[in-house]
């Protein structure tokens, strides 16, 4: 192994490394002030149900770290034990055109990692989410999902990857400008029809039956300017008891979506004040500022990476026999990771001052901050949310302030 190898080799063992650091350190937190009940949730959870939170914490994390290193393995063993160049020669030895050897060494590789995590999915939705109470999905629609899940995917691969290549090879010199334009405009148009064509696929969505509720909502929503087409109830209660609510749609016209737990959680006020945060999103602009960020640094990626493969050298760098540009695109994809690392804190950070704007945002348009307060309380009880998580973790990886001083300032104490 060449000496760029093991210094690739050691970012990407030191990245990990720092990353169950952090889990343990997460750990040891809440094992250290677990059973204190936050004030702010006082007379809402007692101390038999912060056990249970901070078991289901607990329980989560050792799942994932086992998860973890298994994948990690895994990716050790394909980058720097040779098997990338097995694969590679595999798919090469099939002697495909150019655009189909790509689909083919894409497809598969994602087979192979649906495949790998059955067991991980089925273990964490029969065992540990039914364990806390959460899961109501049965082994029927759990197939289900996941057929759907592999055609859904597979055409999705497909048409990415077909376009991709053929602007590959279509503009030798230019692709990486027009692939960053089709993604764009490829991701456009998945937000677009989602709502319409995939989303109905797993679950079913209702007009809601209160129609006090529904002139409420759009009511609220117009006063940001909202347009709202429908608001639906949808039907997540068959495959979880977790609550939530979002929006879809393109531009001024939402469509507004309860799941039917978080209807029977919540009261009238409650749900408009989680609606006015989602309405905040979009009037400070926060979706469209985190899409310029994301696509100007995929454009940047996208240029470096296509004079990276016209140098030439990573094949021989990861003893790659038949150097192919699918190859290239998986090595420069495992890299990056590595050294976009330390963007995920500066991301975590953007999030959460856009979470705090939302708030802020909310409180005001519904005049009812304790409604937005006993919202996010409700949320985290029914979601067993890790009330004491350590400050460096959340500060690395937490997209949404702690609840505890999230609901601190929303109440102007923090």
């Amino acid at each position: 192994m060449n000496i760029y190898l093991i210094i690739i080799l050691l970012g990407y063992l030191i990245v990990i490394s720092f990353g169950y650091y952090l889990q343990s350190l997460n750990l040891r937190h809440l094992k250290k002030y677990g059973h204190i009940v936050p004030e702010e949730f006082e007379g809402y959870i007692d101390a038999e149900l912060l056990k249970k939170t901070r078991d289901y914490t607990v329980e989560h994390s050792h799942f994932g770290f086992v998860e973890s290193i298994f994948s990690n393995i895994l990716v050790i063993i394909f980058f720097f034990g040779g098997l990338i160049n097995i694969y590679n020669s595999w798919v090469v030895s099939f002697k495909l055109s150019f655009i189909l050897s790509g689909i083919v060494f894409f497809l598969f590789l994602s087979y192979a990692k649906t495949i790998l995590s059955i067991p991980f999915d089925l273990y964490n939705t029969f065992r540990i989410e039914n364990k806390y109470g959460f899961n109501t999905m049965t082994g029927k629609l759990w197939g289900s999902d996941f057929l759907k899940s592999v055609i859904l995917s597979t055409i999705l691969i497909f048409i990415v990857v077909f376009g991709a290549l053929f602007l590959i090879k279509t503009s030798p010199d230019y692709w990486w400008f027009f692939v960053w334009l089709f993604f764009l405009l490829f991701s456009l148009f998945i937000l677009y029809i989602s709502p319409y064509v995939i989303e109905p696929l797993f679950n079913k969505f209702t007009p809601i039956e209160n129609g006090d509720m529904e002139g409420s909502i759009k009511d609220l929503m117009k006063k940001s300017g909202i347009t709202i087409s429908r608001v639906f109830r949808m039907d997540a209660s068959k495959r979880s008891k977790h609550t939530n609510a979002y929006f879809t749609g393109i531009g001024r016209v939402k469509r507004i979506i309860l799941y039917d737990t978080l209807l029977q959680l919540m009261n009238k006020n409650e749900i408009l004040s989680v609606l006015a945060h989602e309405a905040g999103h979009w009037k400070k602009k926060h979706v469209l500022k985190l899409i310029v960020i994301v696509e100007t640094m995929s454009l940047i990626s996208l240029y470096i990476s296509f004079r990276i493969i016209k140098a030439g050298f990573l094949g021989r760098l990861f003893d790659i026999q038949t150097d192919t540009i699918f190859a290239n695109l998986i090595i420069l994809g495992f890299i990056g990771g590595i050294i976009s690392f330390p963007l995920t804190p500066i991301m975590s950070y953007l999030s959460r001052r856009h979470e705090k704007e939302a708030d802020r945002f909310a409180s005001e348009m519904t005049g009812d901050p304790e409604a937005m307060a006993t919202s996010l309380i409700k949320l985290s009880k029914d979601n067993l949310s890790n009330l004491h998580p350590h400050p460096l973790y959340a500060f690395v990886y937490y997209s949404h302030p702690p609840v505890v001083k999230r609901i601190k300032e929303i109440r102007g104490e923090g």
